[in-house]
């Protein structure tokens, strides 16, 4: 059986999670504690950066959350998260680079900040034109289609945004003026995978 070594409130094990619920696989989730277990000799064997998630198939231990997609969505085609038409499939790819590398560094200063921290506010206004600039680029994607690529299902893509654009209010970042991908996130927000991976506190 798959097994699945993630935190709760890890965005990155939350995709993994979710693809795997959507998927309809079978699996083990082991919850990690972010304050020594990453660090146990047993995980750094199979997660040298001692990151999370990492997804264990057998003996093949899997890290790097959209290598452990594509994985998922190779090995498992039965339920498909990726498109098949070459444009709807670089729509797809093209949202989940754009959220990885431009969206979630842009996000840390309000990850910051929300968490206590003192707020720059050359920083924070720099980045929250990043996070504009991403936001529109979404907005135009997604058109009138339900999801990133597809008008008929989620794809990877939705997984991979989905867990970040949604969460954007809590951090002050309005999506009134992005009224399609507001419309997308409680869509997403009202399926049962997002709902049963919501953020919890750390097992204990």
């Amino acid at each position: 059986m798959l097994k699945l070594y993630h935190n709760p409130l890890s965005t990155n094990s939350r995709r993994v999670w979710i693809a795997l619920l959507e998927k309809e696989l079978e699996f083990e989730l082991v919850p990690l504690k972010l304050n020594g277990d990453q660090f146990q000799p047993y995980f750094l064997a199979i997660s040298p950066f001692h990151h999370v998630p990492v997804l264990a198939d057998g003996d093949f231990h899997l890290i790097e959350t959209l290598a452990i997609l594509d994985y998922l969505e190779a090995k498992y085609p039965a339920i498909a998260l990726l498109p098949q038409d070459a444009k709807d499939l670089a729509i797809a790819r093209m949202v989940q680079m754009v959220t990885v590398n431009e969206l979630t560094p842009a996000l840390s200063p309000f990850v910051r900040k929300s968490f206590g921290g003192v707020g720059d506010p050359e920083k924070l206004e720099k980045s929250g034109q990043q996070v504009a600039a991403v936001l529109r680029f979404f907005e135009d994607l997604l058109g009138d289609r339900p999801f990133f690529g597809s008008s008929s299902a989620i794809t990877l893509a939705d997984i991979v945004a989905g867990v970040s654009v949604p969460w954007l209010p809590e951090l002050g970042v309005s999506l009134d003026n992005y009224p399609k991908l507001q419309a997308w996130s409680e869509r997403l927000n009202s399926r049962p995978s997002w709902q049963q991976t919501q953020a919890s506190p750390e097992p204990g």
